[in-house]
């Protein structure tokens, strides 16, 4: 039976999925499979990098890096408002690009991984969902996680990428159709946290999006085949998805809250099943 890890997105509340994969690899549980969107195309890529729980410890000091570094700090308002007028992005891919050339080699091709892994990408010429199945991994993850306005678009062999959340934000569809029988999700509180109707005007833009990024995981649920084992990992936090919290997507002060949440969560959860 083919045992997938499916990783969404979402930004900095990708720690969540570190203090997931905490509790899997502490049960034994490893994939078969491990499929990403955007964050969960960075963390997936470790843990099929370096199975096991070296990739997990691997992950973990990561994401704690992060927490100290200025991956996501941006620069100062009048970087931002001319960003905003000279070039399509706030930022350039380079900090990203260097963080992932500390973990992985530079030449690392996703067909050579010791684990299965694929992550997806938006294309924009062609308007339609990209599945990295091989070529470099870097690259790869660098098209999965090109959130617009905030990274610019990858481009790969003449064809341009954007945040692989704008077409498959929980891949489980993948998941279905590369015959996966028992399948983790691991997403970062989207699914379990229930939208209200808006109240203010910056909320109705959040919901929408929100909306845009669940339907096609909720209707794969619905529409799911017999004998697949589907099991949502809880994240262990109360993270709202339609507030201005959001925008703040630069603060990852609660790092370290969110991996202890979810590994706490997860780990009850886990345990329940055995039980």
């Amino acid at each position: 039976m083919t045992t997938a890890f499916v990783l969404g997105g979402g930004g900095k509340w990708g720690a969540v999925e570190v203090g997931m994969l905490q509790a899997l690899d502490e049960l034994g549980i490893r994939p078969d499979l491990v499929l990403g969107t955007s964050v969960g195309a960075f963390n997936g890529s470790v843990i099929a990098d370096r199975p096991g729980p070296e990739g997990v410890e691997r992950l973990t000091d990561l994401w704690i890096e992060i927490a100290r570094s200025n991956v996501f700090q941006g620069g100062t308002l009048g970087r931002v408002k001319k960003a905003a007028t000279l070039r399509p992005s706030l930022h350039e891919t380079s900090e990203l690009r260097a963080l992932l050339e500390r973990v992985h080699a530079k030449d690392r091709m996703i067909e050579d991984l010791p684990i299965r892994f694929q992550c997806v990408a938006a294309s924009i010429e062609r308007a339609a969902e990209h599945w990295f199945t091989k070529g470099s991994l870097i690259d790869a993850v660098l098209a999965s996680s090109a959130v617009p306005a905030l990274l610019p678009p990858v481009e790969i062999e003449g064809e341009h990428f954007y945040d692989g959340g704008l077409v498959n934000s929980v891949p489980l569809t993948r998941a279905v159709d590369l015959g996966a029988r028992v399948v983790y999700v691991l997403q970062v509180g989207r699914i379990e946290s229930p939208l209200r109707p808006p109240e203010r005007l910056h909320e109705a833009g959040l919901i929408a999006f929100e909306i845009a990024r669940r339907h096609r995981y909720t209707t794969t649920v619905q529409h799911l085949p017999e004998g697949i084992d589907l099991h949502l990992l809880p994240s262990g936090n109360a993270v709202s998805f339609d507030d201005s919290r959001q925008r703040k997507w630069r603060d990852v002060s609660s790092t370290h809250e969110l991996i202890s949440g979810a590994y706490l969560a997860s780990s009850q959860y886990l345990a329940a099943l055995r039980s």
